[in-house]
């Protein structure tokens, strides 16, 4: 029965329509995986299940009756437990906000609900999602499913876990730094960071906040297939009500030709941030493979601004937005501590505490900077179609629950600092760019490893299309041999 456990969303639902099985019973065989195995793993950490088969009992009527459904229905999914689903908590992983119960659905999750599927439960997230762990004093620690001693990626870290494991059939997280991208990179499955507003993220916010779009931050879906990203985006994306009154989505599609003539940029690694030699194996793999099949590849080309310069600007947005999720008391002692820091003082810590109290007038410079970088990106892209680059330095590490300033990573045997690893999300997630994640297999260690496929400003369709190419030429997901029944 693993068939069922790994099958993508999109074939779920075709052997509920086809009736080759049914809602509940889908939904139970993925429940009785989550007795099963989440006790371990624990990325299952919010369960609505009594709710969730009278949903399936429902969704089983509408298809003995012939009735039209959604393209998702009855696959059974978890969401991010950030998002909002009506009657159960939205703490962040926060325990001042264990008794924080939401009275409504995330927009994003009334229309996946409407798409049919049937949402089970909330998978598990860092403290703030805010860590490339997935960890808190809420609900405790996820682990990585193919070895438990590793971490699962974080801030969608619950997800992405709860995906490869095969206890659910869809997941959707967030990003900001990679939150989507690199659990889907740590865990084998494919994840799609949407261009910057794509979706609308009311809904999947802190207590109290209506949440628009904050800089940079972006939600969107991970799935074991590529297929699954491509209906999960046509299912979220949109405009929100306000701005549905002028504008209609168009998003362009990867031309009929495929792969043969694209135009693909390499990046596959940079002295700001090194990733492991097996990691950089695996860029030039898929350049390969879009070389094999007809794209032009080229490995020096650039977008026309200084990679250190970009780096700056988006870690001085990120923390600023960052911070902005502080409580007000915590707020106002960063601001008093900041203003007694040496002025000659430059060195890391210091410009990260500067941009997390930044006036709005420094916010905006590094804002205009930001607008050249667009710019400069929407140049390149205009050249070419694709870029490949590194999602993470290495593969899943090791569990490390100390405090920040104490932790490194291991790259090429050298120790890193830990925060560095954030520089291949925020490459494009500064500038608004969509990114697919997609899995290259499994390294010798029998951990996976994933390749970041970046597309111009609404070029997700395009960026998820070539993604669904590479996967049916090999670039697929692998089950963790420990999760196979």
């Amino acid at each position: 029965m693993s068939e069922l456990a790994f099958a993508s969303a999109t074939d779920l639902a075709a052997k509920i329509r086809n009736k080759e099985i049914g809602c509940e019973e889908l939904l139970r065989y993925y429940l009785d995986r989550v007795d099963r195995y989440n006790g371990e793993l624990n990325a299952l950490v919010v369960d609505i299940r009594d709710r969730a088969l009278a949903q399936a009992k429902a969704a089983d009527t509408a298809v003995a009756n012939g009735d039209e459904v959604g393209p998702l229905h009855g696959v059974p999914m978890t969401v991010k437990e950030s998002y909002n689903v009506k009657g159960t908590p939205t703490t962040w992983g926060n325990v001042a906000w264990k008794d924080n119960i939401a009275n409504d659905d995330a927009e994003s999750v009334k229309k996946l609900k409407a798409a049919g599927v049937i949402v089970f439960g909330k998978t598990n997230v860092p403290l703030m999602l805010a860590d490339f762990q997935s960890y808190n004093d809420v609900y405790g620690t996820t682990n990585n499913p193919y070895n438990h001693e590793h971490i699962p990626g974080g801030s969608s870290g619950g997800s992405a876990a709860a995906l490869a494991a095969g206890l659910t059939g869809i997941e959707t997280g967030s990003d900001i730094g990679g939150s989507i991208r690199n659990p889907a990179h740590f865990c084998g499955v494919f994840g799609h960071k949407p261009t910057w507003s794509l979706l609308w993220m009311r809904g999947h916010a802190p207590p109290g906040d209506m949440r628009g779009s904050p800089d940079i931050s972006v939600i969107g879906p991970l799935a074991r297939s590529a297929d699954d990203l491509e209906t999960a985006i046509k299912t979220m994306a949109g405009p929100d009500e306000i701005m549905a009154r002028g504008y209609q989505l168009n998003l362009p599609t990867l031309s009929e030709k495929g792969l043969k003539g694209l135009k693909v940029a390499v990046w596959r690694d940079d002295e700001i941030a090194p990733v492991d030699a097996e990691v950089r194996q695996r860029v030039e793999n898929v350049a390969s493979a879009f070389k094999d099949a007809g794209a032009e590849v080229n490995e020096d080309a650039r977008p026309d601004f200084s990679v250190g310069h970009a780096h700056d600007t988006y870690r001085h947005l990120l923390q600023a937005t960052m911070s902005a999720r502080m409580p007000d008391d915590e707020y106002q002692s960063l601001k008093e501590y900041v203003a007694k820091l040496d002025p000659d003082d430059d060195s890391d810590t210091a410009r990260t505490l500067r941009a997390q109290v930044s006036s709005f007038k420094e916010w905006k410079q590094a804002d205009e900077l930001r607008s050249h970088l667009r710019w400069k990106w929407h140049a390149f892209f205009e050249e070419y179609d694709l870029l490949l680059t590194p999602m993470m330095p290495t593969a899943a590490f090791k569990h490390d629950h100390r405090p920040f300033g104490e932790r490194t990573i291991l790259v090429n045997n050298e120790e890193r600092p830990y925060f560095e690893q954030v520089f291949w999300a925020g490459l494009t997630g500064v500038s608004y760019l969509p990114s697919t994640v997609i899995p290259t297999g499994l390294n010798g260690a029998g951990l996976p490893i994933g390749v970041q496929i970046v597309g111009p400003e609404y070029g997700d369709l395009i960026a998820i299309g070539a993604a669904q190419l590479l996967e049916a030429e090999g670039f697929r997901f692998t089950p963790p041999p420990d999760y196979v029944d």
